[in-house]
């Protein structure tokens, strides 16, 4: 919002959030409407839901909710992560904490996800053990452990500037069952060499060469959770090898990455000798996940 004159639309709660809407539709924000809903909801400490309902009833916004609107609003027409501004992040049934130098989690990890819950629930180990590879906000391993309580869950994450955030969330969602290994993934967890039954990463895989389009990605997410090398799979080629040590004889390796990346990680697993390789599309019919068994 700008620092214009007020009259009765400003504070009047329907005429704010059209002006909220509208300043993001013209800075080319997607899913104006939504994100226009999550500032108020965030000034006003309501849900969408809520903010609906105070929309059917009426009302209007302080002078203290307009001050703290508009440089939240500012920050979002210039294209900064609603996440960095609002702090928080939604991922399955968690709200974890996110900002500067972490990578947001994103909708389509908790198909991921999914699949790795799956295979830890058919384990007949009574308490099988998981593997965060690069854990960055610790969405994965924090998904594990809540959704899985019987299962042990590592988290291995290496950034100085993601793990601040590792730490806050894993302390405040996690338990006794999920550990924070700080290290890197290439030779993390040796003690747990041949007894891992799920190992699950969303490494960086996007190639060096090809900027995400959108600048809520190439502006403000970590370049260590983005790139990986020319290609996008120098981690992945890393990933497999240790990965292919920590499973036991049987277990699962669940691997994100982009839709173009299916018949080169395939390829990469065939020659580390996986078997059973499989690719997993999500919601938009994209390939998204790639699996293999130990």
């Amino acid at each position: 919002m700008t620092p214009e004159p007020r009259d009765a639309s400003d504070t009047d709660l329907r005429g704010a959030r059209a002006t909220v809407i509208r300043r993001l539709t013209d800075a080319g924000v997607p899913d104006a409407e939504v994100d226009a809903d999550l500032l108020l909801g965030h000034v006003l400490g309501l849900s969408r839901g809520g903010l609906h309902a105070r929309l059917v009833v009426g009302g209007s916004l302080s002078d203290d909710d307009l001050s703290a609107l508009a440089p939240l609003v500012e920050r979002r027409v210039n294209r900064e992560p609603l996440q960095h501004i609002t702090g928080r992040a939604p991922f399955r049934a968690l709200d974890l904490h996110v900002g500067p130098g972490v990578f947001i989690p994103r909708p389509e990890t908790e198909q991921v996800v999914q699949i790795a819950i799956d295979a830890l629930h058919a384990v007949a180990d009574p308490a099988p053990v998981a593997v965060d590879l690069g854990s960055g906000s610790g969405a994965i391993a924090l998904a594990l452990a809540t959704e899985v309580p019987h299962a042990r869950v590592f988290a291995v994450e290496k950034s100085p500037d993601a793990l601040p955030w590792t730490r806050r969330n894993i302390a405040e969602f996690g338990g006794e069952s999920l550990t924070l290994v700080e290290g890197d993934l290439a030779d993390a967890l040796g003690d747990l060499d041949g007894s891992v039954a799920v190992v699950i990463s969303n490494p960086p895989y996007v190639p060096r060469t090809m900027m995400p389009v959108d600048p809520e990605v190439h502006l403000f997410d970590p370049e260590m959770a983005l790139y990986g090398g020319e290609d996008g799979l120098d981690v992945i080629r890393i990933l497999s090898g240790r990965a292919r040590r920590l499973l036991r004889s049987g277990g699962l390796l669940v691997i994100e990455h982009a839709e173009h990346q299916s018949g080169e990680i395939a390829a990469i697993l065939a020659a580390d000798s996986w078997r059973g390789v499989s690719h997993h599309r999500d919601f938009t019919m994209r390939d998204r996940a790639t699996t293999a068994v130990r």
